[in-house]
């Protein structure tokens, strides 16, 4: 197993980061063109439009040419949210990490180095309207290298964030994913988060996908198993 250690972000970094954030995020797109092509609704329309097109002109060409028009419409579709997701990230909170992160005390971002390099991130932000009673912070970001995974990473940086909650005084983690991210959904259940509920936006329902909303309660015993 190569060793890695984890420590804070610092502005040498950025450019991987920002490399393997993108990256990271790029990877669901086939697993949503997959997703959204097995939905009842797109396999009809993928069956009905060119057989339409074949009994009204008699042109398999014409079909041909529609069911290729249909997959590549559907394989923009499935790209849209995540590249608008990235694009939206490096406008907001990593357009400067250093400041949206690293500015005040309840907030950090943390990179994995492995030989040298940037192999694993994750961020954490307070969250600005928690409900009442509660003191909340964010987990963001969290990615790991194609090239570093199986060795632990994403645990340790989500392990991370814990302490770092504990540390400052929050009483719960708190993150977002999608149903289509199984590894991150698999990693946050094994250590104990909750699924506080789902949600979704116009385009997300579209391609019949929500964001699980996940909760670690760090005042309960569960957050004794750090």
């Amino acid at each position: 197993m190569a060793p890695f250690r984890i420590r804070q972000y610092q502005e040498r970094d950025r450019k991987k980061v920002l490399e393997l954030f993108s990256k990271g995020m790029e990877e669901h797109i086939p697993a949503t063109f997959y997703h959204a092509l097995m939905l009842p609704r797109t396999l009809l329309l993928l069956l009905g439009a060119p057989l339409a097109l074949v009994l009204l002109s008699g042109s398999w060409l014409l079909a041909i040419l529609c069911t290729f028009c249909l997959l590549l419409s559907l394989w923009l579709l499935a790209r849209y949210p995540w590249r608008n997701y990235v694009d939206t990230c490096l406008r907001a909170d990593m357009a400067d990490i250093t400041k949206s992160y690293l500015s005040g005390r309840g907030s950090c971002f943390w990179v994995a180095e492995s030989g040298g390099q940037v192999a694993g991130i994750v961020g954490a932000l307070p969250v600005k309207d928690p409900p009442l009673g509660r003191k909340q912070l964010q987990l963001f970001r969290l990615s790991v290298s194609l090239h570093h995974r199986g060795l632990g990473i994403a645990k340790a940086l989500v392990r991370t964030v814990l302490q770092f909650a504990r540390d400052q005084g929050y009483s719960e983690v708190v993150l977002d994913t999608t149903i289509l991210q199984y590894g991150a959904v698999g990693l946050y259940q094994g250590m104990g988060f909750q699924k506080t509920g789902e949600s979704s936006n116009i385009m997300m329902r579209l391609l019949a996908i929500s964001i699980i909303h996940f909760s670690y309660p760090l005042s309960s015993l569960q957050g004794e198993r750090l």
